[in-house]
């Protein structure tokens, strides 16, 4: 089972090579059944874990090399037959650990884990939580956001920072791990819609 949820992986990674941001969409959206919004784009060099636990919104930007992790922690029921379960988690999730909102900007080389590993487990067993990222929320290069963030509608995170706890509404954070600033202007009535042919 692992040898095909790692070749699924691969052929993602491949994908983001591809050359036209209409290939790469589309493939995205039907071959590895990620939930992605009108208008949105994917630049290219984008990487996924399980891009199906991965839901973005309308007019929003994932930048280039940006990694997004959509592996979610799973209970296996007495009996339950573990091959039916993660084929039918890979095609059709019943969750998606990772929701991205609507006019969200993420820059590029931008990391997103939804899983890690408990240091203090004997068997150093993988823990994980969802990560949400609200509207008009301004995401700088190469940040970190960790398993169980929530970031708030507006925020912005700056460029390097690791955010390790929920982000509130409209606040500027920076940092290792990242710390409020200040806040944003609330008036926000733009819309993203940023999509090069072959980025």
């Amino acid at each position: 089972m692992r040898l095909m949820i790692d070749f699924w992986v691969y052929l993602a990674t491949l994908t983001g090579v591809i050359p036209s941001h209409s290939v790469r969409l589309f493939l995205y959206r039907h071959l590895f059944r990620m939930k992605i919004g009108e208008n949105t784009s994917i630049h290219w060099l984008a990487r996924f874990n399980k891009p199906s636990g991965i839901e973005i919104g309308h007019n929003s930007i994932i930048g280039n090399d940006a990694f997004l992790d959509g592996r979610f922690s799973r209970t296996w029921k007495k009996g339950e037959l573990h091959l039916l379960g993660y084929l039918r988690d890979f095609f059709s999730p019943a969750v998606r650990p990772v929701v991205i909102g609507n006019n969200v900007s993420i820059a590029g080389e931008v990391r997103i884990y939804t899983m890690q590993h408990d240091i203090d487990d004997p068997g150093f067993r993988e823990i994980g939580a969802p990560v949400v990222i609200d509207d008009y929320v301004v995401i700088g290069t190469r940040v970190t956001v960790l398993p169980g963030v929530h970031i708030g509608y507006g925020a912005v995170v700056a460029s390097g920072a690791v955010v390790t706890h929920d982000v509130e509404p409209y606040s500027l954070v920076g940092g290792v791990p990242a710390a409020h600033i200040r806040y944003r202007a609330k008036d926000m009535r733009y819309t993203l819609k940023f999509a090069r042919a072959f980025q």
